[in-house]
């Protein structure tokens, strides 16, 4: 799918920032499909997690992810939905959000989704494990597109200039659980998605 003209914009005015300023190196695009929808699901330290997420795949691929309801307001609303984004109210299940991302994956667009929900501090992931939102996965099997786990760091220290790294897997086995039920099928699938994305954050 082509992107918007704000989306193309927006990559190449900040592509030397994030190749130059903050140094951007990106493990495995070779596993992020050329065409054709899917949903890349990774870890989330920052608001600014779909930024570097993005750039590698630019300008060929165009992101879209869901961003919390309260922020499409005058003139943040409208330049973060030409940048990629849909609303989604947090801290409830947001049956018409779901919906809108399995119709953009079925008509061909990545659909980004941190199964953590929210930002987490590092480190703090692994010794507590929050249970992880399976919409991810819900998406991915109802859509019947790939689910691409990946992983970023460094956007948690974007104000000391820190390296950006991203890295991206290989697709979630789910031709297996296509015949299960629903929420169980869901959850399996979640289960092997944060293994893939703790598996793909070591020493990055």
């Amino acid at each position: 799918m082509r992107p918007s003209p704000f989306y193309l914009f927006a990559g190449a005015v900040t592509w030397p920032i994030v190749r130059g300023l903050y140094r951007l190196r990106a493990e495995g695009v070779e596993n992020v499909p050329s065409s054709g929808g899917l949903v890349i699901a990774a870890n989330h330290t920052s608001n600014f997690d779909p930024w570097p997420l993005a750039m590698p795949l630019w300008p060929r691929r165009y992101l879209r992810f869901m961003a919390k309801s309260e922020l499409f307001w005058w003139p943040v609303g409208p330049a973060i939905t030409a940048g990629g984004a849909f609303p989604v109210r947090r801290g409830e299940r947001d049956v018409e959000a779901i919906r809108k991302a399995v119709s953009l994956v079925r008509d061909g667009h990545i659909v980004v989704m941190f199964p953590h929900g929210t930002r987490q501090r590092k480190g703090l992931v692994k010794r507590h494990r929050p249970r992880a939102h399976t919409g991810a996965a819900r998406i991915a099997l109802d859509g019947v597109v790939p689910l691409l786990p990946a992983a970023i760091s460094g956007t948690d220290r974007l104000a000391r200039l820190g390296p950006l790294r991203v890295r991206y897997g290989k697709s979630i086995p789910l031709d297996d659980l296509r015949g299960v039920e629903a929420s169980a099928a869901a959850h399996e699938a979640t289960e092997r998605l944060m293994v893939e994305i703790e598996r793909l954050q070591e020493g990055l």
